[in-house]
């Protein structure tokens, strides 16, 4: 059953279990703000009801788990297990031992960091496999079967809830901050899964295109793909260059075809993930750690 699970993945896991949890008592909980998904039940049914939500979790996320082992696989369903249960406990350990963060009177900062740990907890526990349960389930099928980020189909989630929330318990401003930090965490989520392989891809367009695809080659280390095209004004023949450089490199690279040609078409665009050599793969095809 627990073939192909790793140790890293779990302890990573973990880790962003104990951020997200922190940030739910310290900021949302403490300050009565909501949040989306089956988080945000939990906090419904305990700022009405007085329910815990540590246990409230689990019991909201029962049904979750079936449909996690029937649609995800056996591997994402361990750690779907994992992430669950771990930010149960976690809310329990820092709603019995938590302190008071002192940010009433600017709820803005609330907001912002709110946004921030949920975002960068779940991001982490997205990125190495897992999810807490509830909508994380119905946000990573999504990006498994529609190509959805998760941030955002966790924000269409989110925005029934917070309004359930507004109905029940929350004030017109919290619901407004609520919201700030329900933005703020999906975009985290985005940048924390994706960020770290995002680079730039560039495409050139230069008579002088085999000089350029040399110095990039040799100067900067990565791959060069040459395409063939045609202008379609002239219908003259043209060769593109494309390649990937990561972010920090971007300047060097139109430092080269700026010395050869400066008169060179270049097109710049975001890449948010990219695999292969020099990015995820090492020169032996290995993974990079």
């Amino acid at each position: 059953m627990f073939q192909g699970i790793k140790l890293k993945n779990i302890m990573m896991i973990l880790v962003g279990a104990a951020i997200f949890s922190f940030g739910l008592v310290h900021f949302n909980i403490q300050n009565e703000l909501a949040e989306g998904g089956f988080t945000g039940l939990t906090l419904i049914l305990l700022f009405v009801f007085n329910l815990d939500p540590a246990v409230m979790n689990l019991v909201l996320n029962i049904p979750m788990f079936f449909i996690g082992w029937k649609l995800l696989g056996r591997k994402p369903f361990v750690y779907t297990v994992i992430g669950t249960v771990a930010v149960s406990i976690f809310l329990k350990v820092f709603t019995i031992y938590q302190f008071e963060v002192g940010l009433q009177n600017d709820m803005f900062l609330v907001a912002l960091f709110a946004g921030i740990f949920i975002g960068i907890g779940l991001g982490i526990i997205f990125r190495y496999g897992g999810t807490t349960g509830g909508v994380d389930i119905i946000a990573r099928l999504a990006n498994k079967y529609a190509g959805w980020s998760m941030g955002r189909t966790m924000f269409m989630f989110d925005a029934g809830v917070i309004l359930l929330s507004w109905a029940t318990y929350l004030t017109t401003p919290r619901m407004m901050y609520t919201l700030v930090a329900v933005f703020l965490g999906a975009r985290v989520i985005d940048f924390v899964q994706e960020g770290a392989y995002s680079g730039r891809g560039a495409w050139i367009i230069s008579e002088w295109q085999d000089e350029i695809a040399e110095r990039i080659t040799e100067e900067m280390d990565r791959g060069v793909t040459v395409l063939k095209g045609y202008g379609h004004y002239t219908k003259s023949p043209r060769e593109v260059i494309y390649c990937v450089v990561g972010k920090n490199e971007i300047v060097k690279l139109k430092n080269i075809i700026n010395s050869i040609d400066p008169h060179a078409f270049v097109s710049v665009t975001d890449v948010k993930d990219v695999m292969g050599e020099g990015f995820t793969l090492d020169e032996e095809k290995r993974p990079i750690e």
